[in-house]
Formats: C-alpha cells, structure tokens, sequence
C-alpha cells in the first residue's frame, strides 16, 4: 500500500492553476462600497481595518456586502486558488490538500439527461465561484466567509449506469466496464458505484465543508446521495520540509507516485484529444478508481518494526528500500543478505506494485485518509480513500491489483470496503460547464 494506496507528494507538485491573494477573481467587479454591490467573498477576505478584523458586528449582519479599503492579504493557505476552466478538470494533477469529500450521486427517478445537463451546469458554475472564492450563486450559507479559496478544487465524474439513465448508451466508454472482483473484495454496494461522482479537496476543512454542502444544495430533485465519505491528509506547512506523507499505518506513502514533469505522464494518466478507440467527449478526460479501504491497524500494530518494514520493502524511518540508499534510491530487487535472501521479499508490497513488475501500468494516486470511529470491539474504523487516476483502468488499476491479489504481503491487513469507477472528461472552457459536449453532443 506504500506503493499502490499513495498519496501524492509534497515534492511531486505540478504547477496548479493559481492566483495570488492580492488578484482579484477573473470576471469580478470592483467592490463598490459605496452603491451597495455584493463582493465577492475572495475580495472581502483580502480586505480588513486596522483592526484585523473583517467585519464587525453591523458589517457581518449585511452579509457580503461591504469592507474597509486597506487591505492585508491573506495567509499563503489561505490565499491559493486553482483555476476551474483548462484543458483537464482540477484535482486530478493539484497538489493534496489537507481535506476531502468524495460522495456519489444517483440520479432521481424520471430524471434524464436534460436534467442531467441543468445539474452539471448548476454545479460547474458553483465550483467555479467557489474555487475563486466567491459565494454560492444562490443562498449561500457564510460558512466559508472568513476563508479564502483554500486550494478548493471540485471534480465531476459519470459511473457506469449514468449512461443508461440518459439514454446515452453508445457515448459509454468501454474502459467504464465493471471492475472485476479481488480477493480482498468484502464491498458494501449500497457505498459504491453511483451515477456522478464529486471529489471536493481543500487546505481548510470549513471552505471543504461549504463546497460539499453548496454542491448537494445544487441537486435538488435532479439527484440524491448515494453515499459520501470524508478524508483527511497533513496539512501544508506541517513538516519542516516538503516531503512525502505517511499513511495510517505510519508507512512513507507516495514515493515512486508518477510526476507530471515525466515525458509519459500525459499518456498514462489522461485520455488522448484524438483516438479512436474513446468517444471524443472524453478528450483529455481520465479515469479514476475510488476504493475505501480499510486497515486493520490492530493486526498491523501487533507487527515488529522489522515484520512491518518486510511487509512494505521499504523502511518506515524514511521510506528508503530494504535495499539502501534514500527514499527515492532505485530498489535492487536482485540483493541478498549474509544467507542468500532476498533482502527486499519476494512478496513485499513495494516489490510487487512496481510499474516494471507490472507491464509499466502505472497510475496518478491521490488519496485521503480516513476515520470513522471505532467498531463495537475498539477496532479504528480507519483506512484509506484510494483515488487512482489513469488514462486506461485496465492497464492502470486492473492489472496492478491482479498482482497484488496474487501474493501481497500486505493483503492481510488490508480490506477493500468499497469501490466505483468512474469517467472523469476533460476541464470546461471558459462558459462552458464539465460534460456539455457528452450531454449537448
């Protein structure tokens, strides 16, 4: 799981879409105290008195309407924004944030895809107000007021029966079929699958939080939750240096994750503008795997830090290989010890999730971690929400996870809870909302 269940690195940046505090939201109006014009809420919170406050008391009464002129910008956290409109949706290549929703949505009953085109617009333009730090549209609820944008990213998604729903049939992808099952597979199919797909990310829990409310606002009868689920990762800044997350077993998670400055990147993770073998809709486009999986973190911690350390093939002090050298050091499968034994094992998750163990499949993984409480015995309900993304699910998650289901180390303390498929499309130009040219087509 320290190879396949990883979140991204601290250093594995790609270069967001962002602005800095002091730019105003592309699109916006200068604020204008004076006739009583709302503000946005990126504009209000670049403004303060000498105070430091925002607003007092007569001011957070009047809602977004007015702020003092001097202005003092945000804190860096606070202040980072990743633009809507490009080439590929936001939170795919974004840097991990700190807090996460993923939920699914099923569409309601005699909803199709008219309905469906009106939802995907509602909520393509409430992503792009929020992620520039604006309110909602329409009866927005302050609880992000005192926030900037956070890094907010918003990304939509359609599963398998959404094409079914919408007489769209012939626009589904076939690399949208099915996952096949695994034997780590116990899944709860009331938690999995889904017509649409929403990941929320943010560096602030409450900006995470009013995005996630905004957005299931926006359904209204067209749609309801299937089910949701939230994660958590460390927090920018946290650590003395950039450097790659742990996961909850403690483990350095995220070291061989593909970097987007690679010259195969695009090809692994995203689906190429021309090819006959996808629909033009989903045009640099990519697929992602959501699993929660969980971790049986009693089992686990009963392990010796050697035990523990043989399960992954990497050490847990710094994520270096069994094999030596640092955390990004090549691992040389083929050393032994005094006794002729492989040093790194044979069955050792890092060993056995290696692109070149694994035809070269490869795919970006993005995840949250997770709690959720404790079972009636003491057990943490805790884990991992898994998010790999690649331009080929078959090639990508598939074939990695037969491996693993083959002979993982790790496969004894892990169980796969849940699970969805879905096809991400390409990002909306400017004016135009996420999945138009599938369901305008």
């Amino acid at each position: 799981m320290a190879e396949q269940m990883a979140d991204q690195t601290a250093d594995d940046r790609s270069v967001p879409r962002t602005r800095s505090a002091g730019t105003p939201p592309q699109g916006a109006a200068p604020a204008d105290a004076s006739s009583g014009k709302g503000i946005s809420r990126r504009t209000l919170l670049g403004t303060t008195g000498a105070t430091g406050l925002v607003l007092g008391a007569a001011g957070g009464a009047a809602g977004y309407a007015a702020a003092p002129a001097q202005a003092t910008p945000l804190t860096s956290v606070g202040a980072d924004q990743v633009m809507f409109h490009g080439k590929h949706q936001p939170g795919i290549t974004t840097p991990m944030q700190a807090r996460g929703h993923v939920l699914a949505f099923d569409l309601a009953a005699g909803a199709g895809r008219k309905e469906a085109a009106a939802l995907l617009r509602r909520w393509s333009e409430t992503a792009r107000r929020l992620m520039a730090g604006e309110p909602a549209k329409d009866g927005d609820t302050s609880v992000a007021r005192d926030a900037g944008p956070s890094s907010l990213t918003i990304t939509f998604g359609f599963g398998h029966s959404f094409f079914g729903r919408t007489g769209l049939e012939k626009q589904r992808p076939a690399a949208l079929d099915p996952l096949p099952s695994f034997s780590s597979d116990q899944l709860d199919r009331a938690r999995s699958d889904g017509d649409l797909w929403v990941q929320i990310g943010a560096n602030d829990a409450l900006v995470a939080f009013h995005a996630l409310r905004a957005i299931q606002k926006d359904a209204g009868g067209a749609a309801r939750v299937r089910w949701q689920m939230n994660g958590f990762n460390r927090s920018p800044g946290a650590t003395a240096r950039p450097m790659t997350a742990r996961n909850l077993m403690g483990q350095v998670d995220g070291t061989r994750n593909p970097k987007p400055a690679e010259p195969d990147f695009d090809r692994r993770i995203f689906v190429p503008e021309s090819g006959a073998s996808e629909p033009a809709w989903m045009a640099a486009g990519s697929y992602v795997v959501v699993r929660r999986i969980r971790m049986l973190l009693d089992d686990w911690e009963r392990l010796s830090l050697k035990e523990q350390e043989d399960v992954i093939g990497r050490r847990k002090s710094d994520g270096a290989p069994l094999s030596g050298g640092t955390e990004t050091a090549a691992m040389d499968l083929e050393k032994t010890d005094a006794e002729g034994n492989p040093v790194v094992p044979i069955n050792a998750h890092a060993r056995i999730s290696r692109p070149d163990q694994n035809g070269g499949a490869a795919m970006l993984r993005r995840p949250f971690s997770y709690h959720d409480g404790f079972d009636g015995d003491g057990a943490p309900d805790a884990g991992l929400l898994f998010i790999c993304w690649q331009a080929d699910p078959l090639r990508g998650f598939v074939t990695v996870q037969r491996k693993l289901d083959r002979g993982d180390a790790l496969s004894r303390f892990i169980r796969h809870e849940a699970s969805g498929l879905f096809a991400v499309p390409g990002g909306a130009a400017e004016g135009q909302y996420v999945g138009q040219a599938l369901l305008e087509g």
